[in-house]
C-alpha cells in the first residue's frame, strides 16, 4: 500500500536516530518531491515568523493601530495653532454702494492675501481629554496587536505540531500495514505448509482490510493539517515544503525546564487592551461634558489688500497714499487723498467666547451615550481579566494532565513493542494464534500513536501556559 501522494514533506519520528534536541536538519529522510529545487524547508520558528510577517490576521491588528496613531494626530492638533493662507481676486461688475456713496467703492478689481492663525485658548478640556482618549485608544491598539501576534504564534505552533503528528501517524499506520502484509503472506506460506488452517489465513487477510482504512484516514489527517499550516504561513498549496523541526523528549524536558507555573494574566496583552479601551472611553465622558463650557479663541490676520484704479487689473506694487487736489466747492481744510490701486497691509486680533445655551439636548445625548459607552467597555475589561485568569488556570490544568500522559505512554510504546515482539515470535514458531498477534499489533500501534499525541500535546500546553500569561512563547 502506497502512502499515496501524502505530504511533499519528511517527518522524523520520535524515536528516530537524529539528537535527542530540536533541530534544523536537511538531511533526513528526504522524500522524492523534496528534492524539487523550489522546496522550501520549513523549521518551526521559520513558520511562525511567515505567519507573524505575512499572516493576515496581525496585518489587519497592524493597520488598526496606524488608525489609532492617526487619531492621536488628529487630536493633537485641536491642541496646536491653526494657520492658514487665504487669497482673493474679485471683479466687480456693478456695485450698489460704489453708486450710492462715491467711486471709492466702485474699484472693479479687488485683490486680498492674508495669513490667518487661530490658537484655541479654553475648551472646557476637550482638547487635553480627547488627546488622552486618542492615547489610551492607541495604546490598546498596540496590546491588540501583541495579543493578535502571540494568538497567532500559538496558532501556527500548534498547526506544526499537528502537522508533524498527523505525519508520523502516517508513518505508524503505514509501518503497521506492512507488518499485516507480511504476516499475511507468511499465513499463506504456513497454509501450503500445512501448519495453519484457512481460518488463520483469512483473519490475516481481515486484519489487513481492518488497517487500510485507518491508513487512508491518516493520510487525509495529515494533508489537511499541512493545508492549515499553509494558511497561517501563507505558503501556496503548488509549493512542497519539508518540516525540518523535531520534536522529541530532549525538547519536552528542556521546555518543560522554562515552564512558569505563578505568573497569572496581569501582562496578559488582552487584559491591557481592555484597560486602555475602558479608559479611552471614560475619557470621552470627559471630552462630551465639556461642550457645557464656554471656548475661548484667539484669533490673529495679517495680510494685505489692493483696489486698482485708472481700469488697472493688476496692482503696480506697494500701496503708496498721495494727497490730491481736493473738487472745486470742498470745504475749507478739507484733505483729499488718492491710492495709486497697490497693495496695503490689513492686519487684525481678536478674542472669541463661544457658550453654547441651548442645542435641543445634543450635548445631554453625547454625554449620555459617551457615559453608556464607558460603562460597557468597563464591563468588557472585567470580562477580559475573568477570561484571562480562566485561560491562566485551564492551561496549567491541561500542563499538568499532559505531563502524566507523556510519562505514562513513553514506558507504554516499550512495554507495547516488548509484547508485540513476543507474540510474533510465538506465532511464528506456530505456538500463537494469529488473534495474539493482532491484539498485541493493534496495542502496539495505539501506544505509539498515544506517545505521538502525547509529545503534541505536552509541547502545546506548554506554549498555551505561556500564551495565557502574556509571556514569549517558547521556541526550541
Amino acid at each position: 500500500m502506497r502512502i499515496r501522494a501524502l505530504l511533499l514533506l519528511t517527518i522524523t519520528s520520535v524515536g528516530s536516530t537524529l539528537p535527542a534536541r530540536a533541530q534544523t536538519s536537511t538531511s533526513g529522510g528526504v522524500a522524492s518531491t523534496a528534492a524539487r529545487s523550489d522546496t522550501l524547508p520549513l523549521s518551526l520558528a521559520d513558520a511562525v515568523r511567515r505567519a507573524d510577517q505575512l499572516g493576515e490576521e496581525v496585518r489587519i491588528a497592524r493597520a488598526n493601530e496606524s488608525t489609532t496613531g492617526a487619531q492621536v494626530t488628529i487630536a493633537r492638533s485641536a491642541a496646536l495653532p491653526q494657520l492658514r493662507i487665504n487669497a482673493s481676486e474679485n471683479r466687480t461688475v456693478a456695485s450698489a454702494r460704489g453708486q450710492a456713496v462715491g467711486s471709492v467703492f466702485n474699484q472693479p478689481y479687488t485683490y486680498s492675501a492674508a495669513l490667518n492663525a487661530q490658537q484655541t485658548l479654553f475648551s472646557g478640556g476637550r482638547v487635553v481629554n480627547g488627546l488622552r482618549a486618542a492615547r489610551a485608544a492607541q495604546n490598546s491598539s498596540s496590546a491588540t496587536v501583541a495579543e493578535t501576534r502571540s494568538e497567532v504564534n500559538l496558532a501556527t505552533q500548534t498547526a506544526y505540531l499537528n502537522a508533524l503528528f498527523t505525519a508520523r501517524a502516517v508513518q505508524i499506520q503505514q509501518q503497521s500495514y506492512d507488518l499485516a502484509t507480511a504476516q499475511l503472506r507468511q499465513a499463506e506460506q504456513f497454509e501450503k505448509a500445512g501448519r495453519f488452517s484457512h481460518y488463520d489465513v483469512l483473519r490475516a487477510r481481515v486484519q489487513v482490510a481492518n488497517i487500510e482504512p485507518q491508513l487512508l484516514q491518516a493520510e487525509e489527517d495529515a494533508q489537511l493539517a499541512l493545508l492549515e499550516l499553509r494558511r497561517l504561513t501563507n505558503i501556496p498549496a503548488s509549493r512542497p515544503i519539508v518540516l525540518t523541526t523535531v520534536v522529541d523528549s530532549a525538547v519536552i524536558r528542556a521546555a518543560l525546564a522554562n515552564v512558569d507555573t505563578v505568573t497569572g494574566a496581569t501582562n496578559r496583552p488582552s487584559v491591557r487592551a481592555a484597560e486602555e479601551n475602558a479608559r479611552a472611553r471614560q475619557l470621552g465622558v470627559s471630552v462630551a461634558r465639556a461642550a457645557l463650557l464656554p471656548t475661548v479663541t484667539f484669533n490673529l490676520n495679517s495680510g494685505y489688500g489692493a483696489f486698482p484704479v485708472n481700469g488697472d487689473i493688476f496692482p503696480p506694487g506697494r500701496g503708496v497714499l498721495e494727497q490730491v487736489t481736493c473738487p472745486p466747492g470742498s470745504a475749507a481744510g478739507r484733505i483729499c487723498t488718492q491710492q495709486n490701486g497697490g497693495w496695503f497691509s490689513d492686519r487684525s486680533f481678536g478674542f472669541t467666547v463661544s457658550w453654547p445655551i441651548f442645542d435641543g439636548l445634543a450635548t445631554k445625548g453625547n454625554i449620555d451615550l459617551a457615559g453608556a459607552q464607558a460603562r460597557v467597555a468597563q464591563a468588557q475589561a472585567a470580562q477580559t481579566r475573568e477570561t484571562a485568569f480562566n485561560d491562566v488556570a485551564r492551561a496549567r490544568a491541561d500542563l499538568t494532565r499532559a505531563q502524566a500522559q507523556f510519562a505514562a505512554q513513553r514506558e507504554n510504546v516499550t512495554e507495547a513493542n516488548e509484547a508485540y515482539q513476543l507474540a510474533n515470535l510465538r506465532y511464528s514458531r506456530g505456538l500463537a494464534t494469529q488473534l495474539e498477534v493482532s491484539d498485541a499489533q493493534f496495542a502496539l500501534v495505539t501506544a505509539e500513536l498515544n506517545a505521538a499525541r502525547a509529545t503534541s500535546d505536552i509541547y502545546i500546553a506548554i506554549a498555551t501556559l505561556a500564551q495565557a500569561q502574556g509571556r514569549p512563547l517558547p521556541l526550541f
